[in-house]
Order: structure tokens, then sequence, then C-alpha cells
């Protein structure tokens, strides 16, 4: 019992420096004061060379005017699609996650170290970010809250962050060049044109493997997630 105790005890201390970390190091602001703007200024030219390619190959005109982010955990990638005023939506590239912390499954918690598994949008980006540059994620969102109501859970966690450097607790650490290229393109689409979805796994391709422990209410959230990836194109016929 003693050893049960001791560790639970040192399960319970590692949980609550990782939370303590994450939330020293997501508050932390580079001496800088750079803008949106400044940002914008500094990095467009760089990501349009990068991207223009790929927009033109699938006819889609650069900037786009909407986005769909659609990260998957299993398969640790982040893909991109984009459409014009008038247009679908197209495969644009595949961006390698260089870390994710945290398993397959939702996030339920502060300090929990998952990445979250949903249906979102972009609150804010952040020009200033100590992992170079970031951008927020909606979690949590009505769904997650009111599954957090049901179940007495009053502490749900957030500053989930789209970001550069390959570090992360419970955020995508997506390397410099990915954050460069993402931010400029949310902040020239516009946040509220802009939707992410994370998946425990990419559902058009695979299914979930057997044994996991998940909540019942999964049953509901990853239909929502399965329908919202079959709406995109396939990134062959995009190709």
């Amino acid at each position: 019992m003693r050893r049960i105790l001791q560790t639970l005890a040192l399960f319970a201390v590692t949980a609550l420096f990782g939370w303590i970390l994450k939330k020293a190091i997501l508050r932390y602001r580079s001496s800088g004061s750079e803008t949106i703007e400044s940002r914008l200024q500094q990095f467009s030219p760089v990501v349009e060379r990068r991207l223009a390619p790929d927009f033109k190959r699938v006819g889609v005109p650069y900037p786009p005017a909407r986005l769909v982010f659609a990260g998957f955990k299993q398969e640790e990638v982040l893909e991109v699609y984009a459409a014009g005023p008038e247009g679908k939506l197209r495969f644009i590239r595949a961006y390698p996650v260089h870390r994710a912390s945290g398993t397959l499954g939702p996030k339920l918690k502060e300090g929990d170290g998952q990445v979250p598994e949903g249906l979102y949008g972009i609150e804010y980006l952040n020009p200033n970010s100590a992992y170079h540059l970031s951008m927020k994620v909606s979690y949590p969102n009505d769904f997650d809250r009111a599954r957090g109501v049901e179940e007495g859970r009053t502490n749900l966690g957030g500053d989930i962050m789209i970001h550069g450097k390959n570090v992360s607790i419970g955020c995508l650490a997506m390397g410099d060049e990915a954050a460069e290229d993402l931010f400029v393109l949310v902040a020239l689409t516009g946040i509220s044109k802009v939707k992410v979805i994370l998946s425990p796994v990419d559902f058009r391709r695979h299914e979930l493997p057997p044994g996991l422990s998940l909540p019942a209410w999964t049953m509901t959230l990853y239909p929502q997630v399965r329908e919202a990836l079959a709406s995109l194109p396939s990134r062959t016929a995009s190709e």
C-alpha cells in the first residue's frame, strides 16, 4: 500500500509540474513588440514563394477565402485545405507534427497533456510567441463544456496552440517554417474563415486501434469528426 501511495504521489507531482511549466511557457512573451502586421511584412514574401506553387497546382487563389486544418494524432500530420471565394476546398499540403503530447482520446482536464479532439476554430494569433509564432485553438468548445458539466469536470484546461519549435505539452508543435506558413495563411485569410479538425486517427483511412479506454460520449463526437473529414476532398484528387 505504501508503494502504491508513493507512486500516486509521484504521478501527481509530475502532472502538477507539467501544468506549471506549460502555464509559465505559454504566458512568456518575447522581449520584442511584434504585431501581426509586422510579422506579415517579415514572413509573407517567403511564405508566398513556398506556397504559391501548391495553390497554383490546384487552381486556388492565394491567399484563399477559407481554410481547413485537419490534424491527426496517430498519423502525426496536419493537412491544409483551401478554397477561393466561390470554389471548393482543395488539398494544399501536409505538414508533419514535430511533437504532440498525450495519447489517442479527447482532452478532459487541465494538465492531462492531451491534445483536444473535435471541431474547432482559431481564436487569435500570437506574433510574440515563445514558440516563434502561434495560434490559439478554440478549445474548449460548446461540446467540450457540455460534457464537462455532465461529468462534473470544472477545469477543462485551455491554451491549446498550433505553434513553432519542436516541444509541446498538449499543443501541436509544427517547427518554425510550418508555423510561419500557417500563421501567414490564417492572418491573410482571416481567423473567422478557418476551421480546425482534430482527430485521433484519419477516419477516412483507418479505424481506432482496439483496446482504447474512451469516454462514452466519443460515440457522439467521433461521427461528427468523421463527417467533417468526409467533406474534405481526397489528397490524390487534388494532386
